[in-house]
């Protein structure tokens, strides 16, 4: 049985979001540069992934197409926080009474945060798209490798600049201690992110080939 390369990418984008909600709270290091430890969320990772593949899905179908996959990946957040909220308010069964602390503290992600990755996510991908799209009209689809990069780190720098917002702003401790957090946090993930998109700009030629090689096929 054949399997449309189109239909695996965007299982495998979706499967990208869910990592990054469900296993993203851990955070591992990474290593100490100039004395400064650097410590990062596993979506890392898969970050990346996702914004590339929005850019490949402009590259051979249109944005269009790309906008609809972004929607596609917010409803899949959405529908993730309000099933996880459901199901950990529910009673456990008596067998697996203890397990339910632990699995209250896995899947109970609060309201938000999550509502903080479904506003990021859902504004820096539709960004990726325009800037993408934009670049692609201007540079008369030369050069994918600055397309692919430059979108990436316009849109994930308001990814992270969003969510870290959102998720970590406490407003009783005023301004400056505030942006001292976020930027101390944000500014070292972001070009984490950057250097991420950079290492996988690979990965970005090798789906287009792939999805055009498929597309061509069944044109």
């Amino acid at each position: 049985m054949k399997i449309n390369r189109l239909d695996l990418v965007v299982s495998l984008y979706i499967l990208c979001i869910v990592v990054s909600e469900l296993m993203g709270a851990k955070i591992v290091p990474l290593g100490t540069i100039f004395g400064f430890h650097l410590n990062a969320s596993v979506a890392i990772l898969v970050v990346p992934l996702m914004f590339s593949a929005v850019d490949v899905m402009v590259e051979v179908y249109g944005r269009d197409r790309a906008r609809s996959l972004v929607m596609c990946g917010v409803i899949v957040i959405a529908l993730l926080m309000v099933y996880a909220l459901a199901v950990t308010n529910l009673p456990p069964s008596t067998r697996f009474a203890a397990m339910e602390p632990s699995y209250d503290k896995v899947f109970g992600t609060s309201i938000r945060m999550a509502a903080a990755s479904l506003v990021a996510f859902g504004l820096a991908s539709l960004l990726d798209v325009m800037v993408f799209s934009k670049l692609r009209e201007r540079m008369h689809k030369k050069a994918l490798w600055f397309r692919n990069n430059i979108s990436n780190v316009v849109s994930q720098f308001f990814d992270t600049a969003i969510f870290m917002t959102l998720a970590f702003y406490v407003p009783a401790l005023g301004l400056g201690d505030n942006l001292s957090f976020l930027l101390g946090v944000g500014i070292p993930y972001w070009l984490l992110k950057c250097l991420m998109s950079v290492i996988e700009t690979p990965l970005v030629y090798a789906g287009v080939a792939w999805l055009r090689g498929d597309k061509s096929k069944t044109a």
